[in-house]
This record gives C-alpha cells, sequence and structure tokens, in this order.
C-alpha cells in the first residue's frame, strides 16, 4: 500500500488493474485503515470518518464497470465516491478536472463581482493588487493538473483571466483581449499550467523538489556518446498507452515540456534567472 502525507491529511492508494481481485485489495485496506485508527488511538487523536473516502480512478468507458466497490470499515460503509477534495482541489473519477474548474470559476467570478463594486474608487495598480490575491490565485493553485485537459475546459478558466484583466484596464468585453494580457505580462491559462510544470522539473533536478518528485524525472544519459548528452536533455518514458491519463503523467509531461525549451533555458542554474 502506498501513501503520502501532509500536515494531517493522508492518502493511501494502490494500482489495481480492471480484472483484479478487490477482495485482496478491499482486505489491504482495511488493514491499513485499522493501523491507521490504532495509532491515532494510542496518541489520543481520532480518525474523522466523515472525512475518509473511497475512489476508484478509471478511464471513461470502465466508469460504470468500476464503480461498485465499497469498503466496511469501523462499523460503517465506505462507498465509491465520483468526487474527492484533496487539499482544495476536487478530482473526479476520469481526472477530467471539470468540478476543479467550476469550483475555481465560481470563486473567481464571485471575488471579481465584488471588486468590481470598488473598480471606481482605486486605481489600476491596486485593482492589479487585489485581482492577483484573490483571482489569479486561485486560476494557479493546483494548476499543474490541467496539463492536456479538454480544450474546452480550459476556455472555461481562460475567460475567467479576461474577465479579470477587462476588469483591471477597464476594457470592453469585444475588446481584442491578447494585446491587454500582454500589457498585464499575464500568462495564458494554459502556459501558466506549463510553466508551473517546467518549476517542478527544475526544482526536482536541482534538489529542491520532494524526494518522489525528483525520482520521476532522470537526465538524459545515451548508452554511448552523443552530442545531446550535454545538452540538459531529460528521459521521456515510452510506457505510454493513453493520451487521457499517461500522456498527463508528471514524468511524461514534465519530460515533453523540459525537452522543447531552448538549451541555453534547460542549461540555466538559478530559479530565479530560469
Amino acid at each position: 500500500m502506498l501513501y503520502h502525507l501532509y500536515a494531517d491529511d493522508t492518502q493511501a492508494y494502490q494500482v489495481i488493474k480492471p480484472e483484479g481481485d478487490w477482495d485482496d485489495l478491499s482486505d489491504r485496506l482495511k488493514a491499513c485503515l485499522s493501523e491507521i485508527s490504532d495509532w491515532m488511538t494510542s496518541n489520543m487523536l481520532k480518525l474523522n470518518q466523515d472525512k475518509t473516502e473511497l475512489i476508484v480512478f478509471a478511464p471513461k468507458h470502465r466508469v460504470k464497470q468500476l464503480s461498485k466497490y465499497e469498503l466496511p470499515f469501523d462499523g460503517t460503509i465506505l462507498s465509491d465516491t465520483n468526487c474527492v477534495r484533496n487539499l482544495g482541489v476536487f478530482l473526479d473519477k476520469t481526472l477530467s478536472m471539470e468540478q476543479q474548474v467550476t469550483a475555481v470559476s465560481k470563486s473567481c467570478y464571485h471575488q471579481i463581482r465584488t471588486i468590481g463594486n470598488i473598480r471606481s474608487y482605486i486605481t489600476e495598480n491596486e485593482c492589479k493588487t487585489l485581482v492577483c490575491s484573490l483571482v489569479t490565485s486561485r486560476l494557479d493553485y493546483g494548476n499543474a493538473l490541467l496539463y492536456n485537459v479538454n480544450s474546452s475546459t480550459i476556455e472555461r478558466l481562460q475567460r475567467v483571466q479576461n474577465t479579470a484583466a477587462r476588469l483591471i484596464t477597464r476594457k470592453r468585453k469585444f475588446d481584442s483581449i491578447t494585446p491587454v494580457l500582454m500589457q498585464l505580462h499575464w500568462f495564458p491559462v494554459q502556459y501558466r499550467s506549463h510553466f508551473k510544470l517546467l518549476l517542478y522539473v527544475f526544482k526536482a533536478l536541482h534538489d529542491k523538489a520532494p524526494k518522489y518528485l525528483e525520482e520521476l524525472i532522470v537526465p538524459y544519459a545515451p548508452i554511448r556518446t552523443l552530442r545531446s548528452e550535454n545538452e540538459g536533455l531529460i528521459t521521456k518514458p515510452r510506457d505510454v498507452r493513453t493520451k487521457t491519463y499517461g500522456e498527463r503523467r508528471f514524468d511524461r509531461a514534465g519530460a515533453t515540456l523540459w525537452n522543447d525549451l531552448p538549451i541555453h533555458l534547460r542549461k540555466e542554474q538559478s530559479l530565479s534567472s530560469f
């Protein structure tokens, strides 16, 4: 059983095959939860059953087939749910990120309307500060997970950014947005997610990332002497079978974006300069 910890939040997970033995996995999950509960009890803590959830991620064509799992635990039944919230990010069963984008859009538009109510009383710089603090920060949170999602999903967040940019610069709805974004020095939403992924790759290469991310980024080392061995490339995994999930894996997506960078950026040693 694998796991990740962050403060008081714990995720236990296991990769399973569609034809795998759920009973065997269920027993292992129950044993894992039982050990966690026992440890918490011995340390005068209590496992919050209301925040304990079960989800099975699956391809779209297998969602119905893999949505009937239940996990008995401490007198209750944990049923497979369609969406969970992990560190503020909504993850649905197919990782489409639709619910996350819906939540972010709703929150951002609320903030934009609130700032719009006082826009006439503040300067452009003050408005930009508020938007960056209350809107852009929400667009950027967890945005590395948006790599290669459906273009219509990204477009919804792009409309949020466009609205925020027009609020700052007081442009009309049908004015071209490209020069406005350039004026504000804002990347479009899609490229902001690329930028975030590249930052993680840079940190992983320079021992500034969590160990589990560093292990996924492998510098390219050819088996014989080639010019490319000194170009700062990283190894691109080949065992990818699907675009929906495989192409979005951190090691695959990171390698794809990193190897497309100009060589002077790949060779950069300073994070601020990068």
